[in-house]
């Protein structure tokens, strides 16, 4: 049965104004698109508009359920470019799509920190801090793609004035260290503490099982902020196990071909295609999965607000948890027969074969008995 909670109109108009928000109607003052897409097929070359504000080009991403965590948003510097300076009562995660550049980062007192990046660079914009990007090439553009916690910022206070241009710094989250966004960062268990990746393509990962699929993962906490982010990678001829979680998570492919499923309870999965460049937004707890059907390692980033991690009693995110003891990740013994044929399928346009059966053998060894409740499955 499809539950996709669809009413009628005359129900549906009752709610219609609610849609509108502090947040929609600022992005409109900006003279820019909100693209309600939960898939993007190359940010690389989404069409944008011009941003006369900031002096660049833009677009915002963002469906109705991330529209009060967190957005995201395309940005273009032209060649020789620059945008203008801003500060924000907001956090803001900045990857690098394409080109090379710089950023100045300074603070009411004084303190000023530049450094430079390049496609792939990966930084956190510290709260209230003025900063302005910098193109460093004259002959092309340079893009990048941003995830905020603005929404619910902009939807409480709905002032603008106030959420760009309050003088106060917080001194705990930038103190006009030098070395502020250097490459470099202390590793917490899973978390690496920093404030600047140069090159999140080709960052050294840490293993990570319980995702299934062998591979690594990194998370990051950047800036001293409440928003998170993290890469994944796994090999090819492999995927990932479905999970599901709140709303707001933003997954950018970094490197790899493949698919990825979506799913409510009780619908069909919906299938998207990505490579480099590739947006996934999953909707609130709907079930995702991810499949490397490529020849390379599949790795991709995932921006997001603390609101999309539900986490059990000891702080564990539920998605990485087996739905056989009350979390929200499905174990490869209770997936439908259907995944891995049409992975299979998949394969073999490349000339491959799953090689799967190693990471179904080894889930068995620390399998929970399976209860009496039924496991939630694609149809």
């Amino acid at each position: 049965m499809v539950r996709d909670a669809i009413v009628d109109d005359k129900l549906a108009k009752k709610f219609a104004t609610e849609k509108d928000s502090p947040y929609t109607r600022w992005i409109e003052s900006e003279g820019l698109d909100i693209i309600p897409a939960h898939y993007v097929p190359d940010l690389r070359i989404v069409e944008l508009k011009p941003w006369d504000r900031r002096g660049g080009l833009g677009v915002f991403i963002n469906h109705e359920a991330s529209r009060t965590s967190n957005d995201c948003y395309v940005c273009e510097i032209p060649s020789g470019g620059k945008l203008a300076p801003q500060r924000q009562l907001f956090e803001e995660m900045i990857l690098v799509l394409d080109g090379q550049g710089s950023t100045t980062v300074w603070n009411d007192a004084g303190d000023r920190v530049s450094f430079e990046w390049q496609a792939g660079s990966l930084f956190a914009i510290p709260l209230n801090t003025w900063h302005q990007h910098f193109n460093g090439s004259g002959q092309r553009s340079a893009r990048f793609v941003s995830s905020t916690n603005m929404p619910p910022v902009i939807n409480l206070y709905d002032d603008v004035d106030f959420v760009f241009n309050t003088q106060h710094d917080f001194e705990n989250r930038f103190d006009g260290d030098p070395d502020y966004f250097a490459n470099k960062g202390e590793q917490k268990g899973l978390l690496l503490d920093t404030n600047f990746v140069a090159d999140a393509v080709n960052l050294p990962l840490i293993e990570a099982k319980e995702r299934g699929a062998g591979g690594g993962h990194i998370r990051f906490a950047m800036a001293k902020g409440s928003m998170n982010s993290h890469i994944s990678q796994f090999p090819t001829a492999t995927y990932k196990k479905a999970h599901r979680h709140g709303p707001g998570a933003h997954v950018i492919v970094l490197s790899g071909e493949g698919y990825s499923l979506m799913w409510l309870e009780g619908e069909e999965p919906k299938r998207y295609q990505w490579g480099p460049g590739s947006l996934i937004v999953p909707p609130n707890m709907c079930f995702h999965q991810h499949f490397n059907s490529g020849t390379e390692p599949a790795r991709y980033l995932a921006f997001k607000h603390e609101v999309v991690s539900i986490r059990n009693g000891q702080g564990v995110p539920k998605a990485w948890i087996s739905q056989r003891i009350g979390g929200d990740q499905i174990d490869y013994a209770d997936e439908s027969p259907l995944i891995r044929t049409a992975f299979a399928e998949a394969l073999a346009e490349h000339g491959l074969e799953p090689t799967m059966d190693q990471f179904y053998e080894a889930e068995l060894a620390d399998l929970p008995p399976k209860s009496n409740e039924a496991v939630v499955q694609p149809a």
